[in-house]
């Protein structure tokens, strides 16, 4: 059960990386008119004014002081989310802005998607939960040990929906639900009961932690709260920029490489310490990926072969006239720096728009012509 859960997450991280490539492979949707004029990029590779100002005002909460501690000057707020999240090397963690996605360029070509048959399943959800995902959630982490929701919960129907399960308060504000019985209330008046193999734990009703077992979520909340390790989090504040960001941990990466360069993914596993992510969905949708390791000629020859892979397939595209895969292609580079190298891929939003172009289509239209 603990591994088929890993492969759902790793498999939803996958999927959210390469998400770009999926979108302009998508057969039988949008033209393929080329764009006349290829435009530039902007790719996050620092913190923007407006990343730093998010970052201040998220120092929202304050540890307790032990009453036999002595304080060293006044307690420093900090970022909950940031502080509940894995210790050390070695984690995997990516945060994802819900809110800024959703209010960007691309949130909004994928709203129209989603609101194509007039937002029912949304509406089911908010009826159900007392939740507008649209309004209330503000970041989603996935991390090696589970998920992270943060955002204003507080009228979310956590009793209604949790309550038959064995629950205890736990630490400050905090509520874990032991694995066990859910209950949904259906449209109808009646209720759809089911089993949930996960342990949640809610703190203040801004926060939501899903994972594998009640001790794993205290785990989450311990650090919250300044209790346990005093490692620095896997993600660090200066690194909270672009609208997705985070560490990948090297094995992770390599899974995803392995289908189809297995070669390539091994020499990662044997070079690299760490792959920290950053995407902006501003305008375009660019992604940045900074590969480390101790040994900078070696980090520098597999920058080499994974620049070399990427000319291969920029070439096999153009050669069998495959235009979709040639414009993800043309803004893929590598970019060697001493013991790291910077992959970076883009999409233009004109591309984006184009392939999801049917979403603005009327259902009977598109349903028709299948």
């Amino acid at each position: 059960m603990e591994n088929h859960r890993r492969r759902w997450i790793w498999v939803g991280l996958a999927a959210l990386l390469f998400i770009l490539a999926a979108l302009l492979m998508f057969t039988g949707q949008g033209d393929d008119a080329a764009i006349a004029q290829e435009p530039s990029v902007e790719f996050p590779r620092r913190m923007r004014s407006q990343d730093r100002l998010r970052a201040d005002q998220r120092r929202t909460f304050i540890m307790p002081v032990d009453a036999g501690t002595r304080a060293e000057g006044p307690p420093r707020p900090r970022d909950p989310v940031l502080a509940a999240l894995p210790r050390g090397e070695g984690h995997t963690a990516v945060v994802i802005e819900a809110n800024a996605v959703r209010n960007s360029p691309l949130g909004e070509l994928l709203m129209d998607c989603l609101m194509r048959d007039g937002g029912k399943p949304l509406d089911e959800f908010r009826r159900v939960s007392g939740l507008d995902p649209l309004q209330d959630l503000d970041r989603i982490v996935i991390t090696d040990e589970g998920l992270i929701l943060s955002g204003n919960f507080a009228k979310a129907r956590f009793k209604e929906l949790l309550g038959e399960r064995t629950s205890a308060d736990y630490g400050q504000g905090a509520r874990v639900y032991e694995p066990g019985a859910m209950s949904v209330p259906l449209a109808d008046g009646g209720t759809m009961r089911g089993q949930m193999g996960s342990s949640v734990g809610t703190w203040n009703d801004q926060m939501m932690v899903v994972g594998r077992s009640s001790d794993s979520v205290k785990t989450v909340i311990d650090r919250m709260e300044g209790r346990g390790s005093d490692e620095p989090p896997a993600i660090s504040e200066n690194s909270t920029y672009g609208e997705m960001y985070g560490v990948l941990g090297v094995e992770q990466m390599a899974k995803i490489l392995a289908a189809d360069q297995p070669e390539l993914a091994q020499r990662l596993r044997d070079v690299a310490q760490n792959v920290e992510l950053h995407m902006d969905t501003r305008s375009d949708v660019a992604l940045v990926a900074e590969i480390r390791g101790p040994d900078a000629e070696k980090v520098t020859d597999l920058g080499k072969s994974l620049g070399a892979a990427l000319s291969v397939a920029r070439l096999k595209a153009q050669a069998q006239d495959d235009k979709t895969l040639a414009q993800l292609m043309d803004f893929a580079r590598v970019e060697p720096d001493g013991n790291s190298f910077k992959l970076e891929m883009a999409v233009p939003i004109d591309v984006i728009r184009e392939r999801l172009a049917w979403c603005r289509q009327p259902p009977d239209t598109t349903d028709a012509g299948q």
